[in-house]
């Protein structure tokens, strides 16, 4: 899995450090955030500098649920959602595609922990990510 490139401990990722990594997928990250803006204004997003992984992650939550968590790729941005067993019959039943259930029920696991992640290179990929968003939000 390629690694996060914000590094940079002393340098905050503003929108132009952020698109001038992303380049084409701006789109992506610009349709992202106004579908969650429009939709989930309760979703706020928070960035911060982990020095475990030596980067900057976006931390995406409602009140004190982490959504997903997103990082910064050369010309592509990823998201990476976790949920518990407690999902496994959402994540069956739904229109996700079959490489992002693959992910859950075949994919590395973090004790009970099943992560999926989505690589967004282009808007196309954002209806992944809605997906994900209304099974996070779900589950209680």
């Amino acid at each position: 899995m390629e690694s996060p490139i914000l590094n940079n401990k002393d340098q905050f990722p503003t929108e132009d450090i952020i698109f001038s990594h992303i380049g084409k997928s701006k789109a992506a990250w610009t349709a992202l955030f106004g579908y969650i803006l429009e939709n989930h204004p309760d979703i706020l997003p928070e960035w911060r500098y982990y020095n475990d992984g030596k980067s900057w992650l976006l931390k995406v939550v409602k009140k004190k649920k982490t959504i997903f968590w997103l990082s910064i790729l050369k010309n592509a941005f990823r998201t990476a959602f976790y949920f518990g067993e407690k999902a496994k019959d959402v994540i069956h039943k739904s229109e996700l595609p079959k490489e992002y259930k693959d992910q859950f029920f075949k994919g590395k696991t973090f004790g009970k922990i099943h992560a999926i992640t989505v690589i967004l290179t282009s808007k196309k990929d954002i209806e992944t990510v809605k997906m994900l968003i209304a099974i996070k939000e779900s589950i209680k």
